[in-house]
């Protein structure tokens, strides 16, 4: 269950921000600060300096991009597909090799989680850009980059609590799909209504 917990954490906050995950993980693990236990042994692959360098080139482009107005929306609509792969594919890495049956069910795990966080992501970001103020953008972004990074240290520093933080994060990106369902409909369907 610790595992199934840990790649779901890390997959749904890959539907946030999958370069910084892949480089953040990368990062700690090269400068030993996240000792890879046996289990996650096949994440190694992320200290690879040339997946760091990717990674980090991703990181910095989504950094700046996710800051700007509507740029931010247009970088969502191209990382729909990248997203969700990238977050199976951390999933499958973070479970046991030898076990098919664990690989499928992260591997899909992995993508619906990534996807669904990935959604909402892109819905908060389409209700925030409705907003005539230019600092909300950054400021919504900045709080994903920090509660990103927290939230996966979390993850790995506390792997009991992975799937408590899976399940928050869940919510979390249920309850942003509620809310900017209404804010859309709100904003774009009653503009149409005549004044009685």
């Amino acid at each position: 269950m610790e595992i199934i917990g840990i790649a779901g954490s890390v997959s749904l906050l890959a539907g946030w921000r999958l370069y910084l995950c892949i480089f953040a993980t990368g990062l700690a693990m090269r400068l030993d600060v996240l000792p890879v236990p046996e289990h996650l042994a096949s994440l190694s692959v992320l200290e690879n300096p040339w997946v760091m360098g990717i990674a980090a080139i991703g990181a910095l482009a989504e950094f700046f991009a996710d800051k700007v107005m509507w740029l931010d929306s247009v970088w969502d609509t191209i990382h729909t597909l990248v997203r969700p792969v990238g977050g199976a594919l951390l999933a499958l890495a973070i479970v046991d090799p030898s076990d098919p049956a664990m690989q499928v069910l992260a591997f899909l795990l992995g993508g619906g989680a990534s996807f669904l966080a990935h959604g909402g992501k892109a819905s908060a970001r389409a209700v925030v850009n409705t907003s005539p103020e230019p600092v909300s953008n950054a400021v919504v972004s900045s709080a994903e980059d920090v509660a990103t990074v927290g939230l996966l240290w979390l993850v790995y520093e506390y792997p009991m609590i992975a799937a408590g933080i899976a399940l928050f994060l869940f919510m979390l990106t249920m309850a942003t799909l509620w809310l900017a369902q209404k804010v859309i409909k709100r904003v774009f369907f009653r503009a149409g209504k005549p004044e009685a």
